[in-house]
């Protein structure tokens, strides 16, 4: 008893002492991740010239279509090789860091990123509508994960550093370093501590200081000319708020029905070959559906029909779901943000036909806002990531609102976030990894949580996990029995890596509600 009492306190000190050093080996992990991420970016840019050039050279010579649909059914079994040998690279990855940071599966880092980077550069370079974000976060986290082994460093370390990796994969992937740390917080950890929050800040910035030092210090979109909205016409986005919100609904429930309807498909192989061919149509048919979409979003930022709106809204929401659906390696941020710009995009030509004079370029920026908050549940982020993509901060009040609206509207449908849908789905095809490591829970106690005001003596909620201290202002606290515990304090647990997810979930709900 003794020894494990003395092992605690060496694992507390070492982590309170670890939040200095932790911003030096935040900005190590964000060199790492900033350099992968940044390369897989590059690659990617190379891998949408190519296809662009092919486009163009099946204009000239349509027969050669057969010798494009033969690459890419042996590009789609050679995806299918990589997935089977390593499932965690499928889909966007972001899940699968989540699921990593709860203790519930443990990737191979080097593996995991060796072949999410050829598996996502051969599935989004081939055309299919996903995006880079997901895998550049995983890429991060991976690479924040090879840094602690190759360190030594204990799991708790081990877990921050992998925040740290993603909020740099995130930064190097938009060269937006806010919006990397607010998702790691808002996301991955579900709270706002002062460690995460300085370590991936560090990480962020390296990461984005590498990008762009190859990219250029401009935003990812390119919207010169930017007007304010006048007060007048708030009441539209409130509008288009209530409809992205119930866009996101249909958004979240197709994702599930997709993947569920794939999963009827036994070989991994004929799952894959599905998009693969189809991008190899729709290169000759509606080439502006394939990739991302970055192109896209400063595409509909001028005046056009409607109608040929909507077909290009409905079109990329189909291909999207048949891309994702079927696990091949590639996110869901940047078709996302696509989606949202050319319904922010149909809601201006609405407006615009009943005689209000709407800046287009307005609500795009919107829809991409609103739609992100009401899909992932995470306005912060959101509203962040878009102001850091446009290089404006002149719209924050604008895109809190249509934020704010998109998520309410959802929520009152009862729709769950996507990414947890997306986590749900991944543990149930898992078991816990069998571990006997022991991890270090630090949770925040908000105001008005059912724990305040109780002791651990009242409280039959620690099973398998032990209250070791207690986060005070500049205080740390040893709990005792009638200790009383109260907002605003961050109360550390000790428990085996195994019962990490459950005892969090179990402690977090006490700590919120």
């Amino acid at each position: 008893m003794e020894k494990q009492k003395q092992q605690t306190a060496g694992m507390l000190q070492r982590v309170r002492d670890f939040r200095y050093a932790l911003i030096l080996e935040g900005a190590a992990v964000g060199a790492a991740g900033g350099l992968v991420s940044v390369l897989f970016r590059w690659l990617l840019q190379q891998a949408d010239t190519l296809r662009e050039q092919v486009g163009h050279w099946l204009t000239l010579y349509p027969a050669a279509l057969l010798i494009v649909l033969a690459a890419l059914l042996a590009t789609a079994l050679l995806v299918a090789a990589l997935l089977k040998r390593e499932p965690y690279i499928s889909g966007s990855g972001i899940p699968q860091v989540e699921a990593e940071m709860r203790g519930a599966i443990s990737q191979k880092w080097w593996r995991v990123l060796v072949m999410k980077l050829t598996g996502g550069l051969l599935s989004i370079g081939a055309g299919l509508s996903l995006g880079r974000e997901g895998p550049s976060i995983q890429l991060g986290a991976m690479a924040g994960k090879g840094v602690a082994r190759l360190s030594h460093r204990n799991p708790v370390e081990e877990k921050m550093l992998i925040t740290c990796g993603a909020s740099a994969g995130l930064a190097a992937a938009f060269n937006a370093p806010l919006a990397g740390v607010l998702f790691s917080l808002e996301e991955l950890h579900k709270n706002f501590s002062t460690d995460v929050l300085l370590s991936a800040m560090s990480a962020s910035i390296t990461a984005d200081f590498i990008s762009s030092t190859l990219f250029g210090l401009g935003p990812v979109f390119d919207f010169s000319g930017l007007q304010m909205m006048p007060l007048n016409q708030y009441w539209t986005i409130l509008l288009l708020g209530i409809g992205l919100g119930l866009i996101a609904a249909l958004y979240v429930f197709c994702i599930g029905k997709s993947q569920t309807l794939y999963a009827k498909i036994p070989d991994l192989r004929w799952r894959l070959i599905v998009p693969f061919l189809l991008a190899g149509v729709l290169l000759v048919v509606a080439p502006e559906l394939l990739g991302g979409g970055h192109a896209l979003v400063e595409a509909v930022c001028r005046d056009q029909l409607w109608q040929a709106l909507l077909l290009l809204f409905a079109g990329k929401f189909l291909f999207s779901m048949i891309s994702f659906g079927s696990g091949a390696p590639g996110g869901i941020f940047l078709p996302m943000l696509v989606l949202g710009a050319v319904a922010g995009s149909i809601c201006s030509q609405w407006l615009q036909l009943g005689g209000i004079p709407v800046a287009t370029a307005n609500f795009v920026i919107l829809g991409m806002a609103g739609l992100f908050a009401a899909i992932v549940r995470a306005p912060l982020t959101g509203i962040i990531l878009i102001s850091e993509m446009t290089g404006s901060l002149s719209h924050l009040l604008t895109l809190s609102l249509v934020s704010l609206t998109a998520v309410i509207t959802v929520d009152l449908l009862r729709c769950q976030p996507v990414y947890d849908l997306l986590l749900d789905r991944l543990l149930d095809k898992e078991k816990a990894p069998a571990s006997t490591r022991k991890v270090l829970i630090d949770i925040p106690v908000s105001h008005g949580a059912m724990i305040c005001g109780k002791t651990p003596s009242d409280l039959d909620v620690f099973s398998g996990g032990l209250l070791v201290a207690i986060q005070r202002h500049d205080q740390e606290i040893v709990p005792h029995g009638d200790t009383v515990i109260q907002a605003g304090d961050v109360l550390t647990l000790l428990c085996e890596e195994a019962d990490y997810s459950r005892i969090h979930s179990r402690i977090e709900h006490l700590c919120k509600n």
